[in-house]
């Protein structure tokens, strides 16, 4: 099942909360609606569910029109599955029964198969007659995510799954739910603020500001080659240094000249401001090049570093953790960018 959203615009009154808001979410793919809170990515998600209808645009499923100004498909009629931030599962129910709750048109032979696999599947083989209060909260979510798949629906919504749970099991249960997914084949969207979540479960992410779709693309390309300054800001971690385009096509800045891989947009004799990530800044002993440690955050088998520059600027440096240097030291850096990325100043 593949998904196109054309257009679409939601309001609240005065208060324009979607604007213009397309992508297409192949079959078998999953996607991800990435922002900060208030961006408006849950509201996409409640109009693509059919919770809400739509002000412009349409959403469709396989050719299908779900949405219109004017027309909504019901939630239940749209062949969905749906999991929530909070799980919803009841407390007076066991795991069975939560799982089963949308299997009513079965038989009771047919709907224990049904449950058994999908329960199998998410790794609570043998849970069927536990309690939601018996179950960590990575256990609830499987369940939520088993009673989603048991009808087994032809797209997958999840609204911030994972946000409840502490960051290690967040990143660990999005890397299964990814594999189950995978494995299913089954076509899903994930809405998260959170990047982390967004890399391990997605193929394709589009970061939302304002309501706007800035750029609906593969992580590596949000992280390498972003298509807006929100974008470059609020994914992974970087800094802007201001430098000058020259007529070779090359970039000035403070720590040397850049050749970037590809043809500037911007012109020649351009001031502009380049992203620079923490792996374009290398350390290396033998530099020339020397740069002052202001701050340092461990991250286990990697270090990283803001370090001051002459020109009193700042720039990140992510650096294998053996190399543990004190704060106000002064250690050799190295320009290495594979990606040069620049935007007007």
């Amino acid at each position: 099942m593949w998904l196109t959203v054309e257009g679409v615009e939601q309001a609240y009154g005065e208060n324009q909360v979607l604007s213009n808001l397309s992508f297409r979410l192949g079959a078998g793919t999953i996607g991800c609606l990435l922002g900060p809170s208030g961006c408006g990515k849950t509201t996409a998600l409640r109009c693509i569910a059919g919770f809400e209808g739509v002000r412009a645009g349409r959403i469709s499923v396989n050719g299908q029109v779900l949405s219109k100004p004017g027309f909504v498909v019901p939630p239940e009629k749209r062949g969905l599955g749906m999991v929530f931030q909070q799980y919803a599962l009841f407390p007076h129910l066991d795991v069975a029964a939560n799982v089963g709750f949308g299997l009513r048109q079965l038989s009771a032979a047919e709907r224990a198969r049904r449950v058994a696999e999908v329960l199998d599947v998410v790794g609570l083989g043998g849970s069927d007659q536990l309690f939601p209060d018996e179950l960590s909260g990575g256990q609830q979510q499987r369940v939520a995510l088993a009673r989603a798949l048991a009808p087994r629906p032809g797209l997958l919504l999840m609204d911030e799954p994972f946000s409840s749970l502490d960051t290690g099991l967040r990143v660990r249960l999005g890397s299964e739910v990814r594999d189950i997914l995978k494995q299913l084949g089954i076509t899903a969207l994930l809405v998260t603020h959170d990047q982390g979540e967004a890399f391990a479960v997605a193929d394709e992410i589009g970061v939302m500001s304002a309501g706007r779709l800035e750029q609906w693309d593969t992580a590596y390309n949000l992280y390498h080659r972003p298509a807006s300054r929100f974008v470059a800001e609020f994914v992974g971690e970087g800094c802007f240094l201001p430098g000058e385009t020259n007529e070779d096509g090359t970039v000035r800045i403070e720590l040397g000249r850049l050749a970037p891989t590809e043809p500037l947009e911007v012109g020649a004799n351009r001031e502009v401001d380049v992203l620079l990530r923490p792996d374009d800044i290398v350390h290396d002993d033998e530099s020339t090049l020397t740069a002052t440690v202001l701050r340092k955050a461990f991250r286990g088998a990697a270090i990283l570093y803001s370090l001051g520059l002459p020109s009193g600027r700042r720039v990140f440096a992510l650096v294998p953790s053996h190399h543990d240097h004190r704060i106000g030291a002064r250690i050799g850096i190295r320009l290495e960018a594979d990606h040069v990325v620049v935007f007007p100043r």
